[in-house]
């Protein structure tokens, strides 16, 4: 009976935080200044430095380090995903060293408070060792590596909003219990979820803000996930909660809270943009090009925000971006899996409670061992070779409890490959590896549902598959479980449906910006025998042209057997659904059968 009591009191105190914040804020002195225009001396191509406003007094300081898109990468990733500019980078045991590094760093540098946060996706699209037992895994190293708050991401509403609260404040799994012989606490940080309500009474699923106090100054976190999420998770786990405007929900909670006497905010957001070439390579504190739905958000933001910790793209980014206001806030990325940190500097005038400054420099989780010359040492099959002494004890045993117990089946050899099979995407927006997996969907229910032909998501598909990487020792090309299940870290259902040739086209059109309310460019991968041309610069609805299978033209009266997975048939992608009029499912079944899957497997979504 001790596990109920003390699961409600971590709610308790969950909620008691902020309302104690906003008691103690209510009754600080607060005095007025006016702003002064940002130092004119940063360009895209150096990190990024704000300032906000003049001085009147004594000011405080305060690290933030900030990353996202964490997914669960216990293990450093492979292949180009765990390079950064050529770099070996990330995993768990070497980010908890850095994070340590740059917490001694600040104090070195006479300042007194550090926070850890993260912009979503913590958990969702993992590899086997953190999937295999719910992703519990990835909260037990995020806790002991001091993350302090995270933003709620669109995986981490892939099992739907019950699962996400099990994330939160712990217990066993409803299915599988707690098979790892130790139980499961939940996240001893705040998850924020300020634009993600309940559609019955229209209040936020988790906290929308946190309030963290820097030698007597407040300062709030506000997070949440991008209001596209619906799009890009199986909406089976939604269906009772609404995603909201990310500019709108910001602006209120500063309202809100700037009636409080709180005059610095930070905005912890599952979305972003990208920095593109040239130069090339791009700096990982750079800004060159830069474009993305986190440019427009920032546009419309109170100014209150003086620093936006953002994700989603999986880039790394410094950016100086305009606000409401015309003035810069700080908006940075820090890559994804783990790779890198963000180092976030500010400083805040203890009279008036306001940034006066911001800069932010991302440092790259290098775990490689360096040889005279600069270059990085690699084994006898080309992978990088692992530092020891840049391991951190106490996460690598947290880690090394779940990868003996993953081991008997991540290292099966599941079959071979001859070269390296990649997500690098051709002009056409194809990639190999997409060709393979739609390929491989199409001859998997072929026989057993006559399909025709097959779509696979570009979103599903997670990583590449590399000759050289063996990571239970296996030989050159040969696969694991382990490897496939890193590629497609979703559970989802072949499904076949009966499609029109008038309805293949309308999902051809669906792949681009303004059909049907789409918002992002998602090429389908496609499988062999299926074409089709488009011009990307058409008008909306007449972009694809020339559909063929095996060569014959499609016909738009005739009926057509095509094979996804049940995250597009459900409408994932927003890609059209069968109950808007397609034809009756063939569920050919489970892409993993239950029967090779761990005690614990995590069943998730694509997206």
């Amino acid at each position: 009976m001790a596990q109920p009591r003390a699961r409600g009191w971590r709610i308790a105190q969950h909620l008691a935080v902020p309302a104690l914040a906003v008691a103690v804020v209510a009754l600080l002195p607060l005095a007025k200044t006016g702003n002064s225009p940002a130092a004119d001396r940063w360009t895209p191509l150096t990190p990024a430095k704000v300032a906000f406003t003049q001085k009147t007094g004594a000011t405080t300081t305060a690290q933030l380090l900030g990353f996202n898109d964490f997914h669960g990468n216990i293990d450093p990733p492979t292949g180009s995903g765990g390079l950064v500019n050529g770099v070996p980078a990330g995993g768990s045991e070497y980010l908890a060293t850095y994070l340590k590094k740059l917490r001694d760093a600040a104090k070195s540098d006479g300042v007194k408070n550090s926070d850890t946060v993260v912009a979503g996706d913590n958990i969702g699209a993992s590899p086997l060792v953190s999937a295999a037992f719910h992703d519990e895994p990835a909260i037990e190293v995020l806790n002991a590596m001091g993350v302090d708050l995270a933003s709620v991401g669109n995986h981490e509403f892939d099992e739907g909003v019950t699962e996400l609260y099990r994330m939160q404040f712990g217990g066993c799994h409803p299915t599988d219990g707690c098979q790892d012989g130790d139980g499961f606490s939940g996240a001893k940080f705040p998850y924020l979820a300020a634009n993600v309500t309940n559609k019955s009474n229209g209040l936020p699923i988790l906290l929308p803000f946190t309030i963290r106090f820097y030698d007597g100054v407040p300062v709030a976190y506000v997070g949440m996930t991008l209001e596209g999420t619906p799009g890009i998770v199986n909406p089976a786990g939604i269906k009772n909660v609404d995603f909201h405007d990310e500019v709108e929900t910001a602006n209120k909670y500063a309202t809100i809270l700037g009636w409080l006497g709180i005059k610095s905010m930070v905005l912890v957001i599952h979305e972003g943009g990208a920095q593109t070439s040239p130069p090339a390579p791009l700096d990982p504190s750079g800004c060159a090009n830069f474009a993305g739905p986190i440019t427009d958000i920032t546009k419309g933001l109170n100014p209150a925000y003086g620093v936006v910790v953002s994700g989603h793209t999986h880039r790394f980014y410094t950016c100086e971006l305009p606000n409401s206001s015309g003035a810069n806030s700080l908006v940075t990325s820090a890559g994804s899996a783990g790779t890198l940190v963000t180092d976030i500097r500010v400083t805040l005038d203890k009279k008036t409670r306001k940034f006066v400054d911001a800069s932010a420099t991302n440092v790259i989780v290098d775990n490689g061992v360096k040889n005279p010359d600069g270059t990085y040492q690699k084994d006898a099959s080309g992978n990088p070779v692992r530092n020891p002494a840049l391991v951190d004890a106490k996460v690598k045993t947290i880690a090394d409890k779940y990868r003996v117990a993953v081991a008997p089946l991540a290292n099966k050899v599941i079959g071979s490959i001859t070269a390296d099979i990649t997500t690098t995407q051709a002009p056409s927006g194809e990639t190999p590896l997409g060709d393979v997996i739609a390929d491989a969907q199409l001859a998997y229910t072929k026989a057993s549902a006559g399909a025709q032909i097959a779509f696979m998501n570009p979103g599903g598909i997670r990583a590449s598959l590399t000759f050289a990487n063996s990571p239970g020792g296996e030989a050159p090309g040969q696969v694991t479980y382990g490897e496939a299940f890193t590629v497609q870290p979703f559970n989802n259902l072949v499904v076949t449906q009966s499609f029109t040739g008038a309805q293949i086209k309308d999902v051809l059109e669906q792949q681009f910006v303004g059909f049907q309310g789409q918002t992002v460019q998602r090429m389908l991968q496609v499988s062999a025998g299926f074409t089709y041309t488009y011009s990307a610069s058409a008008p909306v609805r007449s972009k694809v042209s020339d559909i063929k299978l095996n060569g014959v033209a499609i016909d738009p009266a005739a009926t057509y057997k095509v094979t996804t997975n049940d995250f597009l048939a459900n409408g994932g992608d927003r890609i059209p659904e069968p109950r808007e009029g397609y034809g009756p499912r063939h569920r050919a079944g489970l892409r993993r059968r239950r029967a090779d899957r761990p005690p614990g497997h995590r069943p998730h979504r694509a997206g």
